[in-house]
C-alpha cells in the first residue's frame, strides 16, 4: 500500500470535480437544517453513516476487484433520484480522467470503456484505488472523508462558517469516519461470497428530496 497514493486520492485538491458540489448541504442550509457548527455535525454525521456507509462500501467492493457492471447497476439502486444518480457520474467521468492520467490501468480503461457517459463516482474511485495499489479501507476511507469534507468546505462558503470551526467538526467525526471505512471494507469483502445484493443499502430519504429541490433552483452555488 502507497501512503503517498492514498494522499494524492484524498486530496482536496485532486482534480476530481467534487469543489462544485455541496453534498445536499446547500439546500439545508436554505432550509434552516445548517446555521452553525453544531448543525454542520450533525449533518454530516447522518450523511455519512448513511449515502456515505453505502458508497464507502461500493468503492471497497471495487477496490477488491468485483464486477464493475454489477457494481454500478447496485449504485444505480442505491440511488433513487435522479439528480444524485446524474450528479453521481458527472463525478464518476471527471475523476476518472484524473485517475488515468494519474495511475494508467487497463481496468480503468476498461470501465471507461463499458461507461462513456461515467460510471457511478463510487466504483470509478474503487478501481482508481485498485490501480494505485490501494486496498478496500483506503477507498473506503476515501469516500468516507469526501462524504463530510465537502460539505463541511461548502459550509464555510455558504454562511461564512469560521473555517478553523469547520476543521474542528471533521476533527471530532474522525471516530465515526474510521468505524465506517472498517465496516464498509468488511462489508465488501462479504459480499464478494454473498452477492452484491448484500451490500449497504443505507439512505437518506431528505437528501433525495431536497436534490430533486435543489436541481430545479434557478440560481445555485453549488452543482448538488
Amino acid at each position: 500500500m502507497s501512503r503517498s497514493a492514498l494522499l494524492v486520492l484524498a486530496d482536496g485538491r485532486f482534480p476530481a470535480g467534487g469543489h462544485a458540489h455541496s453534498g445536499g448541504a446547500e439546500a439545508a442550509v436554505k432550509a434552516g437544517r445548517i446555521t452553525d457548527a453544531a448543525g454542520l455535525l450533525a449533518f454530516c454525521r447522518g450523511r455519512l453513516h448513511t449515502t456515505g456507509l453505502t458508497s464507502a462500501a461500493l468503492a471497497a467492493a471495487a477496490a477488491l476487484g468485483a464486477d464493475p457492471d454489477g457494481l454500478d447497476a447496485a449504485a444505480d439502486a442505491r440511488t433513487p433520484s435522479p439528480a444524485l444518480r446524474t450528479t453521481s457520474r458527472r463525478l464518476g467521468r471527471q475523476l476518472m480522467r484524473a485517475a488515468r492520467a494519474a495511475w494508467p490501468s487497463p481496468e480503468l480503461d476498461r470501465l471507461a470503456a463499458a461507461f462513456p457517459r461515467g460510471a457511478h463516482q463510487p466504483v470509478v474511485l474503487g478501481t482508481t484505488a485498485r490501480a494505485a495499489g490501494l486496498g478496500p479501507e483506503d477507498a473506503a476511507h476515501c469516500v468516507a472523508y469526501e462524504t463530510v469534507g465537502g460539505p463541511a468546505t461548502a459550509v464555510v462558503r455558504l454562511l461564512g462558517l469560521d473555517p478553523f470551526q469547520a476543521t474542528a467538526v471533521l476533527a471530532r467525526l474522525a471516530p465515526d469516519l474510521d468505524e465506517t471505512a472498517t465496516r464498509a471494507a468488511e462489508r465488501a469483502r462479504t459480499a464478494l461470497t454473498d452477492g452484491l445484493d448484500t451490500l449497504p443499502a443505507a439512505s437518506a430519504p431528505l437528501l433525495d428530496l431536497t436534490a430533486e429541490q435543489h436541481a430545479a433552483w434557478p440560481v445555485r452555488l453549488f452543482a448538488s
